[in-house]
């Protein structure tokens, strides 16, 4: 096993890593890396680096690699997560093009799961109050199976990585016209594991969501998958212990906040640091249910909404492990689930619970 990282998109490697130096740009090529680790020629590796020297993702990573030639029972129990930090356009076909060639960085650096932010085919439409006749529905949003979820399919399976997808603006046309804020996630063949729509809404300045989107109606979600037990909430739901409990009752050991939040010019923070409470909000889910938590969020401006970015992975116990700034970036970290298996075992938070007494909880 050999510790790999990257600083401002160059890879560097130790000394016995096998893996390749260069990320490729085709997902056809990163399906030959991932099974058999092919290296590169220095004539290509030369000519990719000329490319990119336009500019570089920033990208961090600390992900131990695993060799197929060095195998370890314990690696069962790690799992590299990977969170894509980006802006988005106006054109859906450029933001998901831009999700890809992320997603494949991700992958390359040895992520077993990524994740995208909320909304990440699109502006974040919402920091402006519904127009009648509803452009933005027409523009943006799309049935289940549909472009997108197509896109998601295609690459996880190319890639053979789990994708949690962010989520997309969702339309159903049966029995009526209906909106939602879904996410979707997918296994390394390409198969829908879950599908959860955003249950929580935010409706105040710079997110009307309650103008685009019904709250979802699918309960919430938790799906097994070779790398352990995922759950997905989004952004607003990440306010709200009881989603928190309820998709880890469930199962989920890895809970993903796909995300779009950020400040709204002309409106103070007078509570406080919004961040830091978006933050530490989270970092209490994973305590209080023996979680791991990941957060990716979007960045950039738009309109009078800024996003802060600040994409991060904590462990079960609310260390954070790795934290964005507020560029697009890639995070990338080994986490243990045997650490969230033991916390749940030693401290017993589940086994403590007295439902009979939560029925206030129901109460609107």
């Amino acid at each position: 096993m050999v510790r790999s990282w990257c600083w401002n998109g160059i890879i560097r490697r130790g000394k016995f890593d096998k893996t390749l130096t260069a990320v490729p740009k085709d997902a056809q090529r990163l399906s030959l890396i991932r099974g058999g680790f092919i290296r590169e020629s220095s004539e290509k590796r030369a000519e990719r680096r000329q490319e990119s020297k336009g500019g570089s993702r920033k990208i961090q990573s600390t992900v131990y690699r695993r060799d197929r030639f060095d195998y370890d029972p314990r690696m069962e129990q790690l799992v590299n997560i990977g969170l894509v930090q980006m802006s988005m356009g106006s054109e859906v076909a450029a933001n998901r093009n831009k999700a890809a060639e992320m997603i494949t960085d991700a992958v390359t650096l040895g992520a077993d799961i990524v994740c995208l932010p909320e909304l990440f085919t699109s502006p974040y439409f919402c920091n402006q109050e519904l127009s009648t006749d509803r452009d933005i529905a027409t523009l943006y949003a799309e049935p289940i199976p549909g472009p997108t979820s197509t896109f998601l399919s295609n690459l996880a399976r190319a890639l053979r990585v789990t994708i949690v997808g962010g989520s997309i603006y969702e339309r159903t046309d049966e029995p009526h016209p209906q909106f939602y804020n879904t996410s979707l996630t997918f296994g390394p063949d390409g198969s829908l594991l879950s599908t959860y729509r955003k249950m929580h809404l935010p409706h105040d300045e710079g997110f009307f969501e309650r103008d685009y989107f019904s709250e979802g109606d699918l309960g919430y979600q938790s799906c097994t998958t070779e790398r352990g037990a995922l759950g997905t909430l989004i952004c607003f739901d990440q306010w709200y212990p009881e989603a928190a409990r309820a998709t880890a009752l469930l199962g989920a050991e890895v809970i993903f906040y796909p995300t779009a939040i950020g400040t709204v010019s002309g409106i103070e923070e007078s509570e406080g640091s919004w961040q830091e409470a978006w933050e530490h909000v989270m970092r209490g889910h994973a305590i209080s249910n023996s979680v791991i938590v990941a957060a990716a969020n979007r960045v950039g401006t738009e309109g009078r909404s800024t996003f802060w970015g600040g994409s991060f992975i904590c462990d079960a116990f609310g260390k954070t492990l790795m934290r964005a700034g507020n560029e697009e970036q890639i995070l990338i970290h080994q986490v243990d689930l045997n650490h969230g298996r033991s916390i749940a075992q030693s401290w017993g938070f589940s086994k403590g619970r007295r439902a009979e007494s939560y029925g206030t909880l129901t109460r609107k």
